[in-house]
Formats: C-alpha cells, sequence, structure tokens
C-alpha cells in the first residue's frame, strides 16, 4: 500500500503500484508513504484519502449519493482500537456500512479451501507487514496467531546487511528487488549472483557489488525464523483431529511471501508436513474478499 501525496495541492496524486515506482525518485511537493505499517494505520489521513479515491473509482458519477458497504481484510492479532480505527477511516471516506475479516479467513476463502467442513485446513498468509497463521473449520479459525513480520522486513533486513557488509546504501525497491531475484529461506541448487547499485557510504558516490543469493539467505535467516518458529507454535496448539486433517490436506501458503524460493521446502523440513503455495498466491486475500461481499449481510459485523 503506497499513495504519492501532492503537498502542493493537497491531494492524493497517485496510489498503489504507480505511487510505489515514485519511492526515492519525487521532488520535494510530492512525497510518496506507506499509510499503513505491519498491518494497521500509520497515517490515518493518507488512509482517508485513499479510501475516498478507492471509493469514487468504484461508484464513478454516482459517488455524490451513493455509500457503498466496504470489507476490510485485517491480520488476526489486530487490537480492537486499531480495528476501529480502520472503521472510521472507511466510514469518514464515504463508505456506508463496514466490515472486517481476517486476513488468513480471506485467503483461505481466495485459495478454495473448504473451509466450511468440518475438517483442519491451516493458512500461513506472508504479507507485506505482517504474518498470519491460522487452523480453520466449520467456517471459524480454531487458533490464530500472527507476527508483525513480513515481506517489509525481509527488505529491510537485506538494505541492512549489504550496509553493513558492504558500507552501501539501498533503498526499498532494491532490496525488494534482490529478495525477488535471488532471495531463498533453503539453499539452492546453484547459487546465483546479481549485481546492487546504491550510494557508498563512504564516499557517498553511487556505487555497484555484486552479491550472492547465500549473502542474502544469511541476511532473512532472522525475520524467517521468527516466522516458522510461530507455524510451529500454532501446530502444537492444534486439537488431536485437526492436526491430523493438517498432516493430510497439507500446510497452505498465500501472500507475495509465499513465493520467496524454497520457503515451502523449509517449513515442510521443520514440521514434516507438506505445504502447498496457493496460486495466484498474493491475490487470495484479495479473492476471499471479493467472494465475502456476495454475503456481505452474513457476516458477522465487526463494524457497524
Amino acid at each position: 500500500c503506497v499513495v504519492a501525496m501532492n503537498l502542493r495541492k493537497r491531494k492524493l496524486e497517485s496510489m498503489g503500484r504507480a505511487a510505489r515506482d515514485m519511492i526515492g525518485r519525487t521532488p520535494g511537493y510530492i512525497t510518496a508513504v506507506r499509510p499503513l505499517r505491519e498491518g494497521v494505520i500509520a497515517d490515518y489521513t493518507v488512509t482517508y484519502n485513499m479510501l475516498g479515491e478507492i471509493r469514487r473509482e468504484a461508484v464513478g458519477r454516482l459517488q455524490s449519493w451513493v455509500k457503498p458497504n466496504a470489507l476490510i481484510a485485517v491480520p488476526c492479532n489486530i487490537t480492537n482500537v486499531e480495528k476501529r480505527a480502520v472503521e472510521k477511516a472507511a466510514l469518514s471516506a464515504g463508505f456506508g456500512r463496514v466490515k472486517t475479516i481476517e486476513a488468513p479467513m480471506a485467503a483461505a476463502i481466495g485459495a478454495g479451501l473448504p473451509i466450511s467442513t468440518p475438517t483442519g485446513n491451516m493458512v500461513v498468509d506472508l504479507g507485506g507487514g505482517t504474518t498470519d497463521i491460522a487452523v480453520i473449520s466449520l467456517g471459524g479459525l480454531v487458533h490464530q496467531d500472527g507476527l508483525r513480520i513480513g515481506g517489509d522486513k525481509m527488505d529491510e533486513a537485506i538494505a541492512r546487511a549489504i550496509r553493513s557488509r558492504y558500507d552501501l546504501l539501498i533503498g526499498d525497491q532494491m532490496a525488494e528487488e534482490i529478495k525477488i531475484s535471488i532471495g531463498s529461506a533453503y539453499p539452492l541448487d546453484s547459487e546465483v549472483r546479481m549485481t546492487v547499485r546504491g550510494r557508498d557510504l563512504e564516499g557517498g558516490l553511487p556505487r555497484s557489488v555484486e552479491v550472492s543469493s547465500q549473502e542474502i539467505r544469511d541476511a532473512l535467516e532472522e525475520p524467517i525464523r521468527q516466522i516458522t518458529d510461530r507455524i510451529c507454535d500454532v501446530l502444537e496448539q492444534t486439537p488431536p483431529e485437526l492436526s491430523a486433517d493438517i498432516i493430510e490436506r497439507g500446510i497452505h501458503l498465500t501472500g507475495g511471501g509465499a513465493r520467496l524460493r524454497g520457503l515451502d521446502r523449509l517449513i515442510q523440513t521443520l514440521t514434516g508436513i507438506h505445504v502447498i503455495v496457493a496460486e495466484p498466491g498474493d491475490h487470495c486475500v484479495i479473492l476471499g474478499i471479493g467472494e465475502s461481499l456476495e454475503e456481505f449481510d452474513l457476516l458477522t459485523s465487526s463494524g457497524r
């Protein structure tokens, strides 16, 4: 979630991928910010503007009098105060009724899992700001947990490692590109290398270095270890009957972080349970929200 704000005109310039491409490249009067951090609102005003723009795009010319319903995915460990802030921002932006749904539940629906049956389904949703883990049965969360570690923390770990090892400062986009290109959670059959460009901390001039996938894997070790430890904790607290279902059905990975090379193999090695990467993993939550919106009135109200 990235929004570019024009400070001169005091309005939203762009959002989404177009705004993300502006990070670090904008003139002084345009600022590209992330209104959501670790799954919760970090900048209320920018979030309000973003939701207002989404509403305008959805209803078009009818925006002056139409107030559509809103269903918003939130982390499973979000506090009531943080949840109310999300609902308030949506209501202030012109939406009618606002409800929330836990991200792993939306991901399970989007991945096509049979969540309404009396069988256990385990979902691990690795987003940009959070990782949510849940065991679902009969349409409810039997056990859930989460941590505020996701793709953003992995990018920060990569940038920190490059800075420490090479005295080279790189931006968020470069760190993400490194993660996508050569990042991994498990040793690769053939290690690869990549040229990284940034600013030399000592001389202040642009410089490039070549880094290996082994170095990036070492940089990602700590955030990945915290995620895998939490997955094991959830499995340990799952009722025996549902544990048997999970062994049979496997662990389902969703979210953009599920695409990290070798993450499924690492989790499978640590747990002894087959791991399935859902397709399309990074769209499962939004697809699940779309399906749930069709039954908006049947959802348990988290908002108004």
